[in-house]
């Protein structure tokens, strides 16, 4: 398969501008973001969902820079021609913009990133203006934010009402005007969706956010059905692996058993000349 062309923060910019949707999948190692290369996938996120779906942690609190550093090195190896996006993950940039912009560096530095993510509203402003001034490319996220759902009460729906939608629009502004690239939209009603997506002149990625905003973003495990703990009710779920991947590890472990595998085909077998000389 040929070369892609890099897929850049001007070349985003510009399919907001001309309509065309962006693309997005998360990716956790080097064959699933092959994968997600070589179908054209403009972004790839390597999201702290990882925690839970590839770590098995409860939630995405738990997981530290270190094991998402693992995980980007990886995703970098695998992308050529996609996007990629790191997500900081919790209490590696709250406490002060000075510590965002080490933490984003490493990203940068490390696994060579071609951006960060973190999450938050007009609070996080000034830490985003601090990340972008060091150089650091920075896509938003607000709505329903993942690493604070205990202080939004669970994985609720946000801005369902005129006050919590406002706060909302105020908090893209400020984002914008931090200078976040992009924004992510997560669990928010798709009118408010449209509205800040007609608003803002970055584009914006919505999950669970209606079909207005300027691109999609899905968890590819929710994607493959991988995952069978929990699917989102706005993950559409377009392959059973798990269900594929669960069959084909049992038929291998009856066929082990019953000594049907390996056989012939699967075999290497010495010459006869030479397994008489063995034998003398």
């Amino acid at each position: 398969m040929s070369e892609r062309r890099k897929v850049t923060i001007r070349g985003l910019h510009r399919m907001k501008e001309q309509g065309k949707r962006i693309t997005m999948l998360t990716a956790f190692d080097y064959s699933m973001a092959r994968i997600l290369d070589d179908a054209g996938l403009d972004m790839i996120l390597v999201g702290d969902s990882l925690a839970m779906v590839a770590l098995g942690y409860e939630s995405t609190v738990p997981v530290t820079v270190a094991e998402m550093l693992h995980h980007c090195k990886a995703v970098r190896r695998g992308a050529r021609g996609a996007f990629v996006v790191a997500d900081l993950p919790f209490m590696s940039y709250q406490v002060s913009p000075e510590q965002a912009v080490i933490t984003a560096g490493r990203f940068m530095k490390e696994a060579l990133m071609d951006a960060v993510k973190l999450e938050g509203g007009a609070e996080m402003a000034p830490t985003i203006e601090a990340v972008v001034r060091a150089g650091i490319p920075v896509l938003g996220h607000i709505g329903l934010t993942p690493q604070y759902v205990s202080k939004l009460s669970g994985y609720r729906v946000q801005g369902k009402d005129a006050a919590s939608a406002r706060l909302l629009i105020e908090a893209a502004g400020a984002v914008e005007a931090a200078g976040a690239f992009a924004l992510v939209l997560e669990s928010v009603p798709a009118e408010l969706a449209a509205l800040i997506t007609q608003q803002l002149s970055v584009p914006t990625i919505g999950i669970g956010a209606g079909p207005s905003c300027d691109g999609q973003v899905l968890v590819t495990y929710d994607v493959l059905g991988l995952y069978p703990e929990f699917t989102p009710r706005f993950a559409k779920v377009y392959a059973r692996l798990g269900e594929e991947a669960r069959r084909a590890v049992s038929t291998f472990r009856r066929e082990v058993e019953a000594g049907e595998f390996p056989g012939r085909e699967q075999s290497v077998s010495m010459s006869p000349e030479e397994l008489e000389k063995l034998k003398k």
